[in-house]
């Protein structure tokens, strides 16, 4: 273990688990308490004078497997070096970013002017990482690790250029995708029954992309589930700015009279304080433009929002724990919540994101409900409560759960049709979350083949893997996992390569 390294677990044993509160830290309690260190910084170097400058934005995305329930880190540098030795940083400021919610899709970081040049190679330094992971113990207990650097060595921190990348034109794009298999070990995600041992190597490919005018996917600049807080609006010029958790990247986004609005009814119905969810384009200028705006609950009023998946469903009261991917709002304004919280659903509105568009044509019913949701489901909840807790001590009031879209890793075994549609049955690994939490005490088995999906495609699933589909083959499928009845069906938004289980 690196000797600026700590590691964090907590236990909600499902039969008392109504009885724990959350685990709230304050962020500097967190990274003091044994997680200490100093990373390092990036080389340096001359070049020939540049012959202009490109306005280049950084998006994060990531290539993952189902065994991480989170990881992120934050960054001090991220620097390029040109092929004559020249450095250029790309960070003005330091800033954070989860990666495990852009698993097969992206988000704009920043952007900044640097000079044309070819690049041959970069480098990044960061202070904080950590990952976390979900498991059940030998017990049954729902057992949440974290595992965390207070700064990160820079000997650790790899940025790989698969090919040399050429700055040019007005604008571009840089995706840096963050490789999380290589990235994070760990000897069990329960490491009191394990060592305990694990290393935090951060790996990253960077390469260019152009944006189009009219982008079909994330290779060309058409992003979706971007979440955030609407932080001030604009109505005159119809555009609005959003901020995310901590450090992360905030936005300014224009709409336009073809802007889809779901939950409000327009631009001018957006305040300060709302949680949104929203589809954009990167233009060529590498502006963004809002394609569809969602606003899950209108209610601005001390609202906190979390998204991540849930970990556990009681079976006595409307009750779940849902893990923590992104928080952000009232809530979260002085403190961190390690690994996830626990709500009161009785009185919440439970509903399905309007990202996809084709839930109606399915050939089954795709619905979400209180009596539904299963433990593995990726969901948003807000709050309103003022405190961590309600009107029962231990758990916040939802005001909604929203089914969001989600990544699966998996082998296909069978490959067939239905009304329309190419269906793929999908056998997952152990350690995801449907099969490894499907059954727990206190909690109603809903689930009669958690090991499995069935996805479902058409003509609008975006097909970016690079082989094709066949019996054996792994990759992964993004869109909306539904319990049909026992079984998991997803809606399939996007088919990626997959990742090694």
């Amino acid at each position: 273990m690196n000797d600026g390294s700590c590691s964090f677990s907590y236990r909600l044993g499902s039969r008392f688990s109504h009885l724990l509160p959350p685990l709230v830290l304050s962020l500097a309690a967190l990274f003091a308490a044994g997680c200490g260190g100093s990373g390092g910084s990036g080389s340096g170097g001359t070049g020939s004078t540049p012959s202009g400058n490109t306005a280049v934005t950084v998006l994060a995305t990531s290539t993952a497997n189902d065994q991480l329930v989170q990881i992120s880190f934050g960054f001090t540098s991220l620097t390029l070096t040109s092929k004559s030795g020249k450095t250029v940083s790309l960070l003005t400021t330091p800033a954070s970013e989860e990666f495990i919610h852009v698993n097969g899709t992206a988000e704009p970081l920043f952007t900044i002017s640097i000079p044309q040049d070819i690049y041959t190679a970069a480098t990044a330094t960061m202070g904080e990482a950590q990952f976390s992971c979900a498991t059940l113990t030998s017990s049954g207990e729902l057992d949440n690790s974290t595992y965390a650097y207070g700064a990160t060595p820079s000997s650790q921190v790899t940025v790989n250029l698969p090919a040399p990348i050429t700055v040019t034109g007005d604008t571009m794009g840089l995706v840096l995708n963050l490789l999380v298999s290589k990235s994070a070990t760990f000897a069990s995600c329960d490491p009191n029954n394990g060592s305990g041992t694990f290393s935090i190597t951060p790996t990253f490919d960077l390469t260019p992309i152009a944006f189009s005018s009219q982008p079909t996917n994330i290779e060309n600049g058409k992003l979706t589930a971007l979440d955030g807080i609407v932080a001030s609006v604009d109505t005159a010029e119809g555009s609005f700015t959003v901020t995310t958790q901590g450090d992360g990247p905030g936005w300014h986004v224009s709409t336009s009279s073809s802007t889809v609005y779901q939950g409000i009814s327009g631009v001018s119905a957006l305040t300060a304080g709302m949680p949104m969810d929203m589809d954009v384009i990167v233009q060529p200028d590498s502006s963004l433009l809002a394609t569809r705006v969602e606003v899950d609950n209108s209610d601005a009023t001390d609202l906190s929002v979390w998204k991540g998946p849930v970990e556990f469903v009681d079976s006595s009261e409307p009750y779940l724990f849902a893990g923590a991917l992104e928080e952000q709002g009232f809530l979260f304004n002085s403190a961190y919540v390690l690994g996830g919280g626990p709500f009161s659903f009785g009185n919440a509105v439970f509903q399905v994101s309007g990202q996809l568009t084709n839930t109606q044509s399915l050939p089954f019913s795709a619905v979400f409900t209180a009596t539904n949701v299963v433990a593995g489901q990726n969901v948003s909840v807000t709050t309103n409560s003022p405190n961590f807790g309600g009107a029962n001590p231990t758990y916040s009031p939802a005001t909604s759960v929203t089914l969001q879209p989600q990544t699966i890793n998996g082998t296909v075994s069978e490959v067939s049709s239905e009304e329309g549609f190419t269906t793929y049955t999908v056998s997952l690994a152990s350690y995801d979350l449907f099969p490894d939490l499907a059954d727990q005490q206190g909690q109603t088995t809903l689930l009669t083949g958690p090991h499995s999906v069935l996805v479902y495609a058409d003509s609008s699933t975006q097909m970016l893997n690079s082989s094709a589909i066949g019996v054996g083959g792994l990759f992964r499928f993004y869109g909306l996992v539904f319990n049909d009845n026992g079984t998991l069906r997803m809606d399939c938004a996007q088919v990626n390569d997959g990742v090694a289980e």
